[in-house]
């Protein structure tokens, strides 16, 4: 399998290439040069596997064989033996035709898990057979960061730095990162939001000269084998409701776009999705641009769902490549429009195009808050508040009732345990595994807003 740039202008690399590289130095993000299928009888074949046995199957044709078919096998095996639940991402039924995907069982309690546990392995697996150290520097609007840290910490092949807005995430999602006290673990609160310090990390990919010095590499959605491990829990999902012999729908609570396109790419693999719907918060360029096809920056709104309080979706320009038929020309006019004004409109057919497979809704937060004490007291169940936006757009959204419609529940309820509490007066509490964080030891460094600073502080820290 060979990866280009969306933007047209990056040499077209294999899959180990990709994987460290992260983003393209056009400043585009590497997609395969085409998606693989599969047929119904190979998806029906998937009925009764295991999650591993599945993923091995999903991606082998995206990794294999720039790693061999048995390293890559035991590279899947390790990667999901950490998780609490033997099928690692569960669905619970909450009506006839209504499920929730728990994606929340693995060490760090949320969705990122499942793709971050085998990236760090796939790192270990590539960088120790080449002899090489990378330094990853990500940033994170709370989930993305503690299962990166947990998948790099006490690794010999990569050092890590995290940045996370300074306030701006809960307790329980900044204390997973901080307390982390592994010496090639380096966090970052920055004066500023998410998107500014998603900026950043994208300011460093651009500096070839800096990226270059200190072998930079990715493990934000940007990167390809992120959205790569994300497909397969739509398959395993699927299946177990009844695919191929059956569509199912998903709504995806999302910010950046990444695990509801990595949905899209399973659709584009064979599998019959019949309705994808993009939910967000009010911080909702998401469903703006799908609605009417401007995509235009604002202001980041704070929200009881916070790591979807985004305004610049990264991985939105791989589906801009898609809709415009692979023409990196078009996207960089549709960036450079970004860069220079902070808006792009997609051209009529094109938006045609997307509106044919996705659906998008805003959910205020007095219907997330109103949803979180419904489920509860219809079930007895908690939901964190950004499985309740999912769930809120499901139900207003669901065009098919004879299908079923799976709601990602991307987070555990005790990752949010102030909003839930307020909502339910119920305290969800943290896992045996980590019931001690509150008592643990934090480290971390304050930064400004300041590109130049942070370059500083990672060449000193390494």
């Amino acid at each position: 399998m060979k990866y280009v740039s969306t933007r047209g202008q990056a040499p077209e690399l294999g899959f180990e290439d990709v994987l460290l590289t992260g983003l393209a130095r056009d400043g585009g993000l590497y997609v395969p040069v085409e998606v693989p299928t599969f047929s119904a009888d190979e998806i029906r074949s998937f009925r009764g596997k295991s999650y591993q046995d599945v993923a091995f199957a999903v991606m082998k044709p995206f990794v294999c064989p720039d790693i061999s078919e048995d390293d890559f096998e035991e590279i899947v095996a390790k990667a999901y033996s950490t998780f609490r639940h033997k099928t690692i991402v569960p669905l619970a039924q909450l009506d006839s035709n209504e499920w929730i995907l728990e994606m929340f069982h693995g060490p760090t309690l949320a969705f990122k898990d499942v793709a971050l546990q085998l990236l760090g392995h796939l790192f270990d697996h590539v960088l120790s057979r080449q002899g090489r150290k990378v330094t990853i520097v990500g940033a994170t609007s709370g989930d993305t960061g503690s299962a990166a840290i947990e998948c790099i910490k006490d690794r010999e092949c990569a050092d890590i730095f995290m940045l996370h807005p300074r306030g701006l995430v809960s307790d329980v999602q900044r204390k997973q990162m901080t307390t982390v006290m592994s010496s090639n673990v380096h966090n970052l609160a920055v004066d500023g939001n998410f998107d500014d310090c998603q900026a950043m990390v994208k300011a460093l990919f651009n500096d070839h000269s800096f990226r270059d010095d200190i072998t930079l590499s990715a493990v934000n959605s940007i990167n390809w084998a992120r959205v790569m491990a994300q497909i397969v829990y739509y398959f395993t999902s699927a299946v177990a409701l009844g695919a191929p012999d059956r569509e199912v729908s998903y709504t995806v609570p999302t910010g950046n776009f990444g695990d509801i396109y990595a949905g899209y790419v399973a659709k584009q693999m064979g599998l019959p999705i019949k309705q994808l719907v993009v939910a967000t918060n009010r911080n909702d360029i998401l469903t703006r641009v799908l609605m009417s096809g401007e995509y235009r920056v604002g202001n980041v709104s704070p929200t009881i769902s916070p790591s979807m309080d985004i305004q610049v979706s990264s991985n939105f320009e791989r589906l801009l490549y898609n809709i415009y038929d692979g023409s990196g020309d078009d996207v960089c006019r549709l960036m450079d429009s970004l860069q220079k004004t902070g808006s792009f409109t997609i051209d009529p057919p094109q938006l045609e195009k997307a509106q044919q497979v996705f659906d998008a809704i805003q959910v205020d937060e007095e219907n997330t808050a109103a949803t979180i004490k419904a489920i509860f007291e219809e079930t007895g169940m908690l939901v964190d508040p950004h499985t309740a936006v999912g769930l809120k757009a499901a139900e207003l959204k669901n065009a098919h009732e004879d299908i079923p419609m799976v709601t990602l529940s991307t987070a555990h309820p005790a990752k949010f345990p102030e909003a839930v509490e307020k909502i339910t007066g119920q305290h969800p509490a943290l896992p045996a595994h980590m019931a001690d964080l509150f008592e643990r030891e934090e480290k971390y460094d304050h930064l400004d807003h300041d590109l130049d600073a942070l370059k500083l502080y990672i060449r000193e820290k390494l």
